[in-house]
């Protein structure tokens, strides 16, 4: 109910299922008609669990749910799943999901009341044959299972809302997925203001009663229904929303009008023992987290987030980061049998698709202040031009109001950053590029090292571009939590904090620099037997977390903290107009 509006019902399909998990099957050889041997909880990671822990094949799920009266259509929605999947409902297959982590509608069509089955064959494998959007050298584990749950919908009707004048309140309403494009109805606003709106071409202009602005500080929500004017028994569309506006201009961010300092962290939706089916209470502990420390924002690296996750963002006020799946694609050290992702049909179509999708699905959100899209890739290849600029393009379709960029960690050679709002770069001086040497060096690394100094980085690319806003998209070192030592030797908690507060250093000291994002939040699990052959992490684990794996601080945390709680960058001194 919205006031005494009646809201479309939607069927949760979470708890237990029957399961088989079938070892190095395919899903394209599911029987939907499988004989279950186990029960297995939704949402959640089948390849965490004891009994299948990090095997890869095809789980086999099954459920059963009731309808009540008939229906015309209903949607099959699926929020965010690994890594490939196929889905039955009473034994008629009703679509694939190619989409990792993203919430994905699969039309049901029409419904009987009664008793349905929904079956699933959820694929895990790493499969270039249809599994184009995940690779095995992905520095980031990559789970089989339902990562936040399952549901029937019973309408698709949405709203999209756009800040047009965040001063007076003026949003642009588009109605998505309605009978007409072209139509009257009563709009409910907060559960307590209502008017008429007209809409055509499937949009209407309108301004929200008593509005409050959404920012970290005063993360104020609101409300808006509808429904028809000429049927009101109808079932009513509602979304949550709120009033800002994001700009990159004079070398800075500004959040409605007011210049802003970025001051966060990287995060991956992991927890150790559950995989990507992290918790909602994992997931507000890691905000309190990072507001606790002066935070005021979040990279969701490197997939599309969780929509109950960006719900907590959009009520605690923090800014959030988020980007379409992809890591290193292109590059010299991450190509598989000379396969070059950025050049392949699929590929490129399935990076389209998701990116477009992850805006449509996070539109409403105001906590979503960056799209952005393929992480590390080889930025200095035409062909990663070619595909930056369609995804550019098809992000600034959706005229959703957020900046774009890509996380580039190809600094003199970039070719890619011509269309972006923001110039974001990954950077790791004297750790992942070079060794550190003793203090003195490793201060001199970290801020002028060519090719990687946070200082050399950033004066590279305000040659290359004037008037672009800069920030740094990752930047960290690993520390073992509970090593200490006088010494501060590599992966010491003491070493991480020298290297850490020299970051800091570097940046509050740089003017060009509007936002600072450190790599990790918490320690998390990588890429499994082959990671030490690639060069990827030992035991299989990132430990370049602020926190360790079970959210438990290491001893950067409070540097960090009095950082950004206390200290005042270059960047916000400079003119705010």
């Amino acid at each position: 109910m919205v006031g005494a509006w009646l809201l479309a019902a939607a069927i949760s399909l979470n708890g237990s299922w029957e399961f088989r998990f079938e070892e190095g099957k395919p899903c394209a050889e599911a029987d939907p008609a499988f004989e279950a041997t186990d029960v297995i909880q939704v949402p959640g990671c089948f390849d965490a669990m004891p009994k299948w822990f990090m095997k890869r094949g095809t789980g086999l799920y099954r459920r059963r749910f009731t309808l009540e009266r008939p229906t015309q259509n209903a949607w099959l929605t699926i929020d965010g799943m690994g890594l490939y999947g196929r889905f039955w409902v009473d034994g008629r297959e009703i679509g694939t999901n190619d989409l990792p982590w993203s919430r994905v509608k699969l039309p049901m069509g029409a419904l009987s009341a009664g008793e349905h089955t929904v079956v699933a064959a959820i694929d895990n494998r790493f499969d270039w044959n249809y599994q184009k959007l995940v690779r095995t050298y992905y520095d980031f584990h990559c789970w089989g299972g339902f990562f936040h749950g399952v549901s029937v919908e019973l309408d698709n009707r949405t709203l999209h809302v756009r800040t047009r004048d965040y001063r007076t309140g003026e949003i642009e309403l588009e109605a998505v997925g309605f009978a007409s494009d072209a139509f009257e109805a009563e709009l409910l606003f907060d559960g307590q203001h209502t008017m008429s709106a007209e809409f055509r071409e499937a949009k209407t202009v309108v301004r929200v009663p008593n509005f409050k602005l959404w920012s970290p500080d005063h993360p104020n929500l609101h409300t808006v229904a509808i429904r028809s004017t000429h049927d009101q028994t109808a079932p009513t569309c509602a979304v949550r929303f709120g009033i800002r506006t994001i700009e990159a201009r004079n070398r800075g961010i500004y959040l409605n009008g007011e210049r802003i300092f970025l001051k966060g962290v990287n995060r991956h939706e992991q927890q150790l023992q559950l995989g990507a089916s992290t918790p909602e209470g994992f997931m507000l502990a890691d905000i309190q987290n990072l507001k606790a420390m002066g935070g005021n924002f979040i990279r969701g690296a490197h997939y599309p987030q969780s929509q109950r996750f960006l719900e907590l963002c959009d009520e605690c006020g923090v800014m959030v980061w988020e980007e379409s799946l992809g890591w290193g694609n292109g590059q010299r050290y991450t190509m598989q049998n000379g396969i070059n992702e950025l050049e392949d049909a699929k590929f490129i179509e399935l990076q389209l698709r998701q990116t477009k999708l992850m805006v449509r699905n996070s539109f409403n959100h105001p906590s979503v202040i960056i799209f952005a899209f393929l992480n590390e890739q080889n930025s200095a290849l035409p062909s990663a031009k070619a595909l930056t600029d369609r995804l550019i393009a098809t992000i600034r379709e959706e005229d959703s109001g957020r900046l774009i960029t890509f996380a580039c960690n190809i600094t003199e050679k970039d070719i890619c950053h011509e269309n972006t709002d923001i110039i974001a770069f990954n950077t790791y001086p004297g750790t992942i590029n070079g060794y550190p040497g003793e203090a003195a060096e490793l201060r001199e690394k970290i801020f002028n090292m060519k090719g990687y100094g946070i200082n050399w980085v950033t004066a590279h690319f305000r040659q290359k571009y004037p008037d672009k806003t800069i920030m740094i998209s990752e930047i960290g070192v690993a520390g073992d939590y509970g090593s200490f030592d006088p010494s501060a030797p590599i992966r010491s908690e003491d070493f991480q904090v020298e290297h850490n507060r020299l970051v800091a250093e570097a940046v509050y000291g740089n003017a060009d620099i509007a936002g600072l994002c450190y790599w990790q939040f918490f320690d998390t699990r990588t890429s499994g037997r082959d990671c030490l052959g690639s060069g990827k992490k030992p035991n299989a684990m990132s430990r370049a977390g602020l926190f360790n794996w079970y959210r438990q601080p290491k001893r950067t945390v409070g540097m960090i903290s009095e950082w950004f709680r206390n200290a005042v960058p270059e960047n916000l001194k400079t003119p705010s107009k």
